[in-house]
């Protein structure tokens, strides 16, 4: 249940995502990894992750909520 009100507020972020048989994790795994551009333009997972929580941070989303996002990215970046 949790995990389904993370998705809606990650969309709210990233509108342009679909999440048709995607999970959370897996649309956070493929943005880190940076899957969607092309191999030879893709920046690292570290530079991906400091972008991702830039944008997080500065979104009008409740803090509660931005830290859960950032905690859930955190856990997706130890496991890569």
């Amino acid at each position: 249940m949790r995990e389904e009100f993370l998705m809606q507020e990650y969309l709210k972020l990233w509108s342009e995502r679909t999440t048709e048989h995607d999970s959370l994790e897996h649309l956070i795994k493929v943005e880190l990894l940076d899957e969607m551009t092309h191999p030879r333009l893709r920046k690292s997972k570290h530079e991906k992750f400091y972008l991702a929580i830039k944008r997080i941070l500065d979104s009008s989303l409740d803090e509660k909520v931005k830290l859960e996002l950032i905690h859930y990215y955190t856990k997706i970046m130890d496991k890569l």
